[in-house]
């Protein structure tokens, strides 16, 4: 899955939204270690669940981005709580990517956003990716 993202990354501008849909422990967040790592960032990434969001600065100016930010809202309870904590400072933004996990609950927060959706299932011991 860290392969993946990379993959992934390689493709990512500025505004775009990616989208990770897929049961618990399907590589949601092992995918987004990929995609911090061909950015660039060298921190432990780790799923936002009880922080919600997570803002990674990207100093690499190959990629013309500045933030990566990964939004996890399974524990969400309403859309209400991403404008709380932020979050729609930095979906669509030009200069970041954001990386969303549930993304099933976030309402009016990706109209008119440059939207990748990304459905993992496992499948035996393995992961079938599909991207739309």
């Amino acid at each position: 899955m860290i392969g993946f993202g990379k993959k992934i990354a390689a493709e990512l501008k500025g505004g775009d939204v990616v989208l990770l849909y897929g049961e618990l422990g399907a590589g949601k967040t092992t995918l987004t270690k990929g995609i911090a790592a061909r950015l660039g960032i060298k921190k432990n990434i780790v799923s936002p669940t009880f922080t919600l969001m997570q803002v990674y600065k990207i100093s690499n100016i190959k990629y013309q981005i500045s933030n990566l930010v990964h939004i996890d809202t399974y524990r969400l309870k309403d859309e209400k709580q991403l404008y709380e904590i932020g979050a729609e400072d930095y979906i669509g933004d030009s200069e970041t990517v954001c990386v969303i996990e549930w993304p099933e609950k976030l309402g009016g927060l990706l109209e008119g956003k440059r939207v990748k959706k990304v459905f993992i299932e496992v499948e035996g011991g393995g992961r079938k990716v599909e991207i739309n």
